[in-house]
């Protein structure tokens, strides 16, 4: 899977939401420094070729729809995450979470359980 840029993962979460939209759906959706029409339609061609979003056409107009799943690219984007930047262990980054303290003992206790659960 292709890595996306900010500005391309946030059209994508504009499409999962949508599920399917004409670029001027999308362009409503942005909140905040709202780019020109072209660019929001080549952001999603550049989706499309990177094989994230796919199209109906409808004479010279195009309706996106996502291909990826929301969940296939979370997947991904963590798989990723962790070889970069946790040397592929998942034990370091629950430690980096608990260190900054972004995560509870009492969430790590209901980790444990769904593990446990799972066995």
């Amino acid at each position: 899977m292709q890595k996306l840029t900010n500005k391309e993962e946030e059209v994508m979460h504009i499409l999962w939401k949508l599920e399917k939209a004409f670029v001027k759906d999308v362009l409503k959706e942005v909140k905040e420094n709202k780019p020109h029409y072209n660019t929001v339609s080549t952001m999603i061609r550049n989706l499309e070729e990177k094989g994230y979003v796919g199209h109906n056409a409808y004479g010279n107009t195009h309706q996106y729809y996502p291909v990826v799943t929301k969940e296939e690219y979370r997947k991904g984007f963590m798989s990723n995450a962790i070889e970069s930047y946790f040397n592929n262990s998942y034990k370091s980054m629950i430690s980096f979470f608990a260190k900054e303290e972004k995560i509870s003992a009492d969430e790590l206790r209901e980790i444990l359980d769904m593990i446990e659960k799972k066995k």
